[in-house]
């Protein structure tokens, strides 16, 4: 079985030494380079091809995006795993945009390190658990909201297209021929269904889901 040759991007040499320890106490890994900033890791990776490159994304100078993408140009064989406090779904879209394989956060343990790293250079894409969690927990987000549109009634879209267009509730109500208080009550129940904290969320919600204007208008 052939050693996976790994070089090491991180600008905090502890990072960078304890990493190295690590993957050379496994007869699976062999660190071939460590570099402490995106300039050297686009150089070193060049020069010597590595299977996978470890890659924080916070480096100075060239960051580990525009590193990624350097090198890949360079070292196409090369897979990347970006690795990162941030646990934000944006950077890992950013990273995999770029090219890379894999993500890890810096919470990720020893085993899933090692997974991620045989996982991309078998050539299959890895994101580690704690990410999927957040992903998961905001898709769930998003099947609540939309629960929430399905939830209201016909009455309340119109409500919604008319706080859409500006209208005060005294203007709703006359052009709905109802009640302000039965419009206020309207405009309770459709915070309450689409779990938002008042008329400001409530408009940049519609803004982003188009389809109650479609409801609207049906």
């Amino acid at each position: 079985m052939k050693e996976i040759t790994i070089l090491i991007a991180d600008d905090h040499k502890l990072v960078r030494q304890t990493w190295e320890f690590v993957f050379n106490s496994d007869d699976r890994f062999k660190v071939i380079a460590e570099c402490a900033n995106g300039e050297e890791a686009v150089e070193r990776s060049k020069q010597l091809l590595p299977d996978v490159v470890i890659m924080d994304i916070n480096l100075p100078g060239i960051n580990g995006v525009e590193a990624t993408e350097q090198i890949l140009n360079l070292s196409p064989g090369s897979k990347i795993i970006g690795v990162s406090m941030h646990t934000q779904p944006a950077y890992v879209r950013t990273m995999m945009k770029k090219g890379a394989m894999g993500y890890v956060t810096k919470n990720s343990s020893k085993e899933e390190m090692f997974k991620a790293i045989l996982e991309v250079d078998a050539g299959r894409k890895y994101i580690c658990n704690e990410i999927k969690n957040i992903l998961s927990d905001s898709l769930m987000n998003d099947e609540d909201k939309n629960g929430g549109i399905n939830s209201l009634s016909k009455r309340e879209i119109q409500v919604i297209g008319q706080i859409k267009l500006g209208a005060s509730s005294k203007e709703i109500a006359s052009d709905l021929n109802l009640s302000v208080k039965t419009v206020d009550v309207h405009r309770y129940n459709i915070l309450k269904k689409l779990k938002l904290k008042n008329t400001a969320s409530l408009v940049n919600f519609i803004s982003n889901h188009p389809e109650l204007a479609e409801q609207e208008t049906s």
